[in-house]
């Protein structure tokens, strides 16, 4: 699967603070600046609707980390995958009559056209559940040939033959269930429920055992599962093995929006350390929800603020992500329009005071981004420094400056740390 063009990122002199983030795991803001490679993992879409602003808030946040990693002079790996087969998929698919094939296809190809739109650097490795059926089938009878999957008689509908993780045989030194969430099993069983997974599901060994393989069902999709028969992989075996195949050790982050927390990155964990003997990832790294009207933005709940119909109506792509960074990525927040007239009010102030500021105040402006965004991605604080430098300069000089040098700095020092390009 191929992913979007990527915009030019310009390099800005000199060298950022070391890169702090808050990581779930760890429960606190943490140091994640390697010496001289990173690599990222974030969850991609499930495609049956288009991007809104839940999804574009992810992705925008993670693209910032990438731009601080390239600051710092590092080689960044990027991993996103895409679940193109999945029940919430299927449904809409039988739901409005499309095969869900192209249902797929058509909303990928929307998403990379809001990507590309809102500036988001792509993904070497943008991956398919589908196109990685052969390793899921290999990792999941390897749990098997181990003892750590089993499968599950039928019953009440359900046909003989899914396959299960077992965790209490999974658990080692290396993960142990709720390292990475900390929830406790009243929790874990709620969210299980809530997020696709089916606790009370007869002939299981544990509740909370996640499905590895589903055998197939009439009118489903299936491929070829070898000893595990005709079926279809379940979620978080797919993100496991397309991060074992894609990056060679451990990733230094895996990154994705809160709901995935638990229990799709916990178990994604879990799945690579009885597979790979080893962490899934250094650093666990979460954004907040985005609501609208004070629920939480969802495709389920239809309130959905789409970005493919904001730019469709004429809103200017930097205004959204202006929006967006104006709320920090670990905060939960609700959509309003005000947001973004003040987004276009900021991107016009920034703009105009471009060809007046003096190589001394970009310079100051440099650091500024710089020290904001070391400091767990801090973009509103960025923002804020923005917003500092614009009414300085405004106060201080009244006419353009002949040789541009400092309002190069500055545009190209907003571009590459924050991605917006003040032109």
């Amino acid at each position: 699967m191929h992913a979007w063009s990527a915009p030019t990122v310009p390099t800005i002199p000199g060298t950022p603070p070391p890169l702090r983030v808050h990581d779930t795991a760890a429960q606190a803001v943490v140091e994640a600046s390697p010496e001289r490679a990173a690599s990222l993992y974030v969850c991609g879409i499930t495609p049956y609707d288009a991007t809104h602003l839940g999804h574009a808030n992810t992705y925008v946040a993670f693209d910032l980390l990438q731009r601080q990693w390239l600051d710092a002079g590092l080689d960044v790996t990027y991993v996103q995958n895409v679940t193109d087969v999945d029940d919430p998929l299927l449904e809409r698919a039988t739901a409005t009559g499309v095969d869900w094939r192209d249902l797929a296809a058509s909303q990928v190809e929307l998403f990379r056209n809001d990507m590309l739109a809102l500036r988001v650097l792509p993904p070497q490795h943008y991956v398919g559940a589908v196109e990685s059926v052969e390793w899921i089938v290999d990792g999941v009878e390897e749990l098997a040939s181990r003892g750590l999957a089993y499968t599950v008689p039928g019953g009440e509908g359900e046909p003989d033959g899914d396959v299960y993780f077992d965790v209490a045989a999974s658990e080692s030194a290396l993960w142990q269930l709720g390292s990475e969430s900390h929830y406790d099993e009243a929790t874990m069983l709620t969210l299980s429920a809530q997020r696709g997974g089916d606790p009370d599901r007869a002939g299981k060994r544990g509740r909370l055992d996640p499905l590895l393989w589903r055998v197939e069902r009439q009118g489903e999709p299936a491929w070829e599962g070898r000893s595990l028969g005709a079926g279809r992989p379940g979620w978080h075996i797919e993100c496991s093995l397309i991060a074992v195949h894609t990056v060679p050790g451990t990733l230094t982050v895996q990154g994705g929006g809160s709901d995935l927390i638990f229990p799709h990155h916990e178990f994604s964990a879990g799945h690579t350390a009885a597979l790979a003997d080893r962490e899934l990832a250094q650093h666990y790294v979460h954004t907040g929800m985005v609501g609208l009207d004070g629920e939480k933005m969802s495709k389920s709940l239809g309130n959905l603020v789409l970005v493919s119909k904001l730019l469709a109506a004429g809103v200017d792509p930097r205004a959204i992500r202006v929006v967006l960074l104006g709320q920090h990525y670990r905060s939960d927040w609700f959509y309003e329009e005000t947001l973004l007239t003040a987004a276009q009010e900021r991107l016009a102030a920034w703009t105009a005071r471009l060809p007046f500021t003096t190589l001394t105040r970009a310079q100051a402006l440099v650091s500024a981004l710089r020290s904001a965004m070391a400091q767990d991605l801090d973009s509103p604080a960025a923002l804020a420094a923005l917003d500092a430098w614009a009414a300085e300069t405004a106060e201080q000089v009244t006419e353009p400056l002949p040789d541009g040098a400092g309002s190069a700095l500055a545009r190209d020092a907003v571009d590459a740390l924050l991605g917006i390009r003040l032109d």
